[in-house]
């Protein structure tokens, strides 16, 4: 199954940030990325919500889609989920994702008055989470369901349908459930194709998904990819622990058109490297230049 590769960014979502926020997305916007992403933790005070934030950017842009990178599940009860993940797809056309987590910091979350689960009950509740927004999407009779961690009576599903859906899964439990009911996979920890993670962690996901009759190629590998853009070239685009680290224009373009080819990447989210708010030239770089010419390359194949 091919699948076109999309290009987006991280952005901030701080108070403090909003401003520079609505203009990064909407410059992006107009020079063609795909997607922004925002991370979701609401139990940060200087944060935006990220689904009131995605929302409002979205209201105010015309074709790029907006994500949560990923969403913060336990403090997003799957049903309401499903009800803020189908309206923002009809208000917008179609222009949101599902990023979805099955939750990390829990420390934090329990802060916010969730009950704590074991890893392993969070991973069960996450995939339960999925299958649910797809059952409350896309019209259809009244749903009835009796999880171990959702329940919900006659609830007549949205007409619109639900987006597609990508998880931050790590643990192999997780990468399973990913096969099994999931759109996409965004590798943990930044992780990129030259990683031992990705090589160990995508035939769980394959494997999981054959188990059920899908074909793996239909979950797509999106990959968020820290890195700085450089005028010149690099000596090594790597460190030591051969981890992407940037590079010029042309040395962006030849690796993530290898990634796209002899890896099967579906997408790149850009972010700036140590957590800092990408600039306004780099990711005008990343629109205009890198992501046209990766294209250009894979579709000429």
């Amino acid at each position: 199954m091919s699948h076109d590769v999309v290009f987006g960014f991280g952005a901030h979502s701080g108070f403090d940030d909003a401003d520079g926020l609505l203009r990064m997305v909407r410059r992006a916007d107009r020079d063609g990325l795909d997607h922004f992403s925002l991370s979701d933790h609401p139990y940060m005070g200087d944060r935006l919500d990220a689904y009131a934030t995605v929302g409002f950017v979205l209201g105010r842009t015309e074709h790029i889609a907006g994500l949560a990178n990923v969403t913060n599940l336990p403090t997003r009860p799957a049903p309401m989920l499903a009800r803020t993940v189908t309206s923002l797809s009809a208000l917008s056309g179609g222009r949101i994702v599902l990023g979805m987590g099955a939750g990390g910091l829990w420390d934090r979350i329990v802060d916010m008055g969730v009950e704590r689960l074991s890893p392993g009950a969070a991973v069960e509740a996450f995939e339960e989470a999925i299958v649910l927004v797809k059952k409350l999407s896309g019209g259809g009779p009244p749903v009835t369901h009796r999880g171990r961690h959702y329940r919900v009576d006659e609830i007549d599903p949205a007409p619109a349908p639900a987006p597609p859906v990508w998880t931050g899964s790590v643990g192999p439990k997780s990468l399973a459930a990913t096969g099994r009911v999931a759109d996409g996979w965004i590798p943990g920890h930044a992780a990129d194709w030259a990683s031992d993670r990705y090589r160990e962690s995508r035939p769980i996901i394959d494997e999981a998904a054959a188990s059920v009759g899908r074909d793996p190629a239909e979950i797509r590998t999106i990959f968020n990819l820290p890195g700085r853009i450089t005028d010149r070239p690099l000596t090594a685009t790597r460190n030591r622990a051969v981890r992407w680290i940037g590079g010029s224009v042309d040395q962006w373009v030849e690796e993530l058109t290898g990634a796209v080819r002899q890896h099967g990447a579906s997408g790149f989210t850009l972010f700036s490297q140590g957590g800092a708010a990408s600039d306004e030239m780099s990711l005008r770089r990343w629109a205009t230049e890198i992501a046209p010419a990766v294209r250009e390359a894979t579709l000429k194949g």
